[in-house]
C-alpha cells in the first residue's frame, strides 16, 4: 500500500479482536515513530509499551473510563521528555516543541499500523496525573498520548473531511 493509500484509509479503531499483536509488530511502530522529524533532532519521545490488564485498567480509568483502552492486546503510551527539548530550546521547547514532536512520532504510528493490518486509535482525552501514576512517569517526562493497538473488530467509516477549497489560503489569509 503506498503512502497516500494509508492516509487515505488510516481510521481510528475503538474495537479490537483478541488476537494478539506480536512484539515485531509493536517494534515497527515504534521504529516508524521514531523516525518522525524532531526540533534540532532532539528526538524527546520515550514509549511505554503496556500489555499487563491491570495497567491497562488504570489507563482507561484515566482516560475517562474509555474501556476500549483496556480491551486493546496492546497499549503504547507516547511521552515526551520536557527536559531534553528545554534544553535545546528552553521553554518553547518544553512546552510546544516536544509536544509537536511526539505528535508527529504518534501519526508516522498510526501510518504504521494502518500499512500492517493494525486498528489503532490516538486518545488524548485522559487525567495526565493517573496516567504518570499507573506507569510510575518521571518528573519531567509528560505523558501525551495513549494508543491502544489491536487487530479491528470493526470495519471504519469514511468521515467527513473539509474540501480543499475551504481550508487553503494562497499568500495570505
Amino acid at each position: 500500500m503506498d503512502v497516500f493509500e494509508t492516509i487515505r484509509l488510516r481510521s481510528s479503531i475503538r474495537s479490537f479482536t483478541d488476537a494478539d499483536v506480536s512484539d515485531d509488530s509493536v517494534k515497527k511502530l515504534i521504529d516508524a515513530a521514531r523516525r518522525a522529524p524532531s526540533a534540532g533532532n532532539i528526538q524527546p519521545w520515550e514509549f511505554v509499551i503496556v500489555r499487563n490488564p491491570e495497567i491497562k485498567r488504570r489507563l482507561a480509568a484515566g482516560a475517562l473510563d474509555q474501556s476500549f483502552i483496556e480491551e486493546a492486546p496492546v497499549v503504547i503510551v507516547v511521552c515526551a521528555d520536557q527536559k531534553a527539548s528545554s534544553r535545546g530550546y528552553g521553554s518553547r521547547g518544553a512546552n510546544l516543541y516536544c509536544i509537536q514532536d511526539t505528535a508527529a512520532a504518534i501519526e508516522n504510528m498510526l501510518l504504521a499500523a494502518c500499512a500492517l493490518g493494525l486498528g489503532a486509535c490516538w486518545v488524548g482525552a485522559f487525567h495526565e496525573e493517573e496516567v504518570r501514576s499507573a506507569l510510575r512517569v518521571p518528573e519531567s517526562i509528560r505523558p501525551v498520548a495513549i494508543v491502544p493497538v489491536g487487530y479491528p473488530a470493526e470495519k471504519p467509516r469514511s468521515r467527513y473531511k473539509r474540501p480543499l477549497e475551504e481550508i487553503i489560503h494562497y499568500e495570505t489569509f
